[in-house]
């Protein structure tokens, strides 16, 4: 099934060609979830604050339909 992924800030290093916000598409078996996502992705552990399906939060073990959204940010710094 193909999804639409934008990565953001610093997350971009783990995809190649990645850019911030910019919408790619990604393949992914049916019944995938959002973690199968990130593991295909090759983001490490830790490395995602959170993750947007179709414009809401959703956990790690949402299951992924065909033509969904994503968005996956990583933690924020700052003082």
């Amino acid at each position: 099934m193909k999804i639409t992924v934008r990565v953001y800030a610093t997350l971009c290093r783990y995809i190649p060609g990645a850019v911030a916000g910019i919408p790619f598409d990604i393949e992914l078996p049916d019944g995938a979830a959002v973690a199968d996502l990130i593991g295909k992705l090759e983001i490490p552990e830790g490395g995602v604050k959170v993750t947007f399906v179709n414009g809401r939060t959703q956990p790690p073990n949402w299951i992924l339909k065909p033509e969904d959204e994503v968005g996956i940010f990583p933690p924020v710094g700052g003082g």
